[in-house]
């Protein structure tokens, strides 16, 4: 069990929404399950959610442990890259989530790679992402890395975090591209409005860098090679909205209606290059792109 404390610096907010300001990785519906519970007081009494705060309360949240529920190994068929004793490279499918949380605790990534490697995955984060280094969104594709065994697990981590790591992702954008290479260089951090979203013009953004290629225009949309310097949430389709080409097929941060039948966003891990955590050779795998994105590309080819 955790004990929060907060000095409350502005007056009449409601205190869900200053909890969930100042709790940015809690969902808004698990802040109000907490105060419904009476997990939550203010100078040392339990409040309502709509109670408004004022100057100088002190804001006190208990939350209780949390039961990470069983996560099962499932037969789900892999397309695999590269694989050792201890690194796996997957080539992941549109639709599939990485991970189990809230209303995915089957048919994930994890899931399937918890059957197919047995007992050898790294625990260093936890037993819902065994394995698991980094990540990429439900509905984009291609390379993504799973370490075997913790050793494996701390060298790429520290790969990722000195940006060390190749990244390239290749996304079909909304609108012409006129420059042929570009960067975007502006923070990411929790959209000011909009808990589910990242935006450029957060408070607490944090550095995000994303380099783009063209690689061919195609009538009214362009596609392109995207590299990333950093790796935040979202970057590379936040970025990419940033500067009016957002990705095609993105229902977050896209137009709302598409012209195409498409499930989310055209964005495809295509290339991803390491240093092999015992051999320290450096190593680059590539993810093929899925079928939908080259019929996609003939389409498009076909209206020029």
């Amino acid at each position: 069990m955790e004990q929060l404390q907060f000095q409350c610096e502005q007056n009449n907010q409601r205190i869900d929404k200053f909890l969930a300001d100042a709790m940015p990785e809690t969902s808004r519906s698990y802040i109000q399950k907490l105060i419904k519970e009476n997990l939550v007081t203010v100078n040392g009494h339990p409040v309502k959610s709509n109670y408004k705060t004022s100057y100088d309360d002190r804001i006190s949240v208990t939350v209780p442990d949390l039961q990470d529920p069983d996560i099962v190994p499932e037969n789900i068929s892999l397309e695999i890259l590269y694989e050792d004793d201890d690194i796996l490279v997957v080539n992941k499918p549109k639709g599939m989530v990485v991970h189990p949380a809230p209303g995915h605790y089957s048919g994930t990534l994890v899931n399937a790679i918890m059957y197919h490697c047995k007992n050898n995955l790294s625990g260093i984060n936890g037993v819902m992402r065994p394995g698991i280094v980094h990540r990429i969104d439900m509905d984009t594709t291609g390379s993504l890395l799973v370490c075997k065994n913790d050793i494996a697990h701390q060298s790429l981590a520290l790969q990722l975090k000195e940006h060390t790591i190749t990244r390239k992702y290749h996304a079909i954008v909304i609108g012409t591209i006129k420059e042929d290479t570009g960067t975007v260089d502006k923070p990411i951090g929790r959209h000011p409005n909009d808990r589910k979203k990242m935006s450029t013009h957060s408070k607490n953004g944090r550095e995000a860098i994303t380099h783009y290629t063209v690689l061919e225009r195609l009538k009214g949309y362009t596609y392109i090679e995207c590299q990333l310097e950093t790796g935040r949430t979202h970057q590379i389709r936040v970025h990419m909205a940033s500067i009016g080409h957002p990705i095609l097929g993105d229902e977050v941060y896209g137009p709302a209606k598409c012209p195409f039948h498409l499930q989310g966003q055209t964005l495809h891990a295509k290339t991803l290059g390491i240093t092999h955590p015992r051999t320290n050779t450096y190593l680059e795998f590539d993810a093929p792109l899925p079928e939908y994105f080259n019929k996609l590309l003939l389409q498009l080819r076909n209206k020029n």
